[in-house]
C-alpha cells in the first residue's frame, strides 16, 4: 500500500515536500516514480529513475526545483518541491514498480495560488 502526504494550498514561491509512505514491501530495491495529474490534463512524470545511469529524470518544466528522495529506514520516498508555480497546481501520485506490477498511491492534491 502506497499512501502520498504533505499536500496542500501554497502560494507562488513555497514549497512543499510530499510523502510516499510503502507498507507491505520494502522500497529498497523498487524504483519509485512520482506523477501528477492537472485538471483536463494527462498524467505526467515529475520524477522517475533513470534505467540508464542511476540518475533521476526530471522534466524541464520542474527541473531545478523538484528533487525525488527516498529514507529506506522510514520506507518512505518524498518529493521535495521549491520554488512552487500555479502550473504546478495537479494532484500528485507516487508509484513503485515491484517485479511485473506498478503500484500507486491515490494521491495528494497541491494547489499553488499566484
Amino acid at each position: 500500500q502506497l499512501v502520498e502526504s504533505g499536500g496542500g494550498l501554497v502560494q507562488a514561491g513555497e514549497s512543499l515536500r510530499l510523502s510516499c509512505t510503502v507498507s507491505g514491501f520494502s522500497i529498497s530495491t523498487f524504483p519509485m516514480t512520482w506523477s501528477r495529474q492537472a485538471p483536463g490534463k494527462e498524467r505526467e512524470v515529475v520524477a522517475a529513475p533513470s534505467k540508464t545511469d542511476g540518475s533521476t529524470y526530471y522534466p524541464d518544466a520542474v527541473k531545478g526545483r523538484f528533487t525525488m528522495y527516498r529514507d529506506k529506514a522510514k520506507n518512505t520516498g518524498y518529493l521535495q518541491m521549491n520554488d512552487l508555480k500555479p502550473e504546478d497546481t495537479a494532484v500528485y501520485y507516487c508509484a513503485v514498480d515491484r517485479y511485473a506490477e506498478r503500484y500507486w498511491g491515490k494521491g495528494t492534491q497541491v494547489t499553488v495560488s499566484s
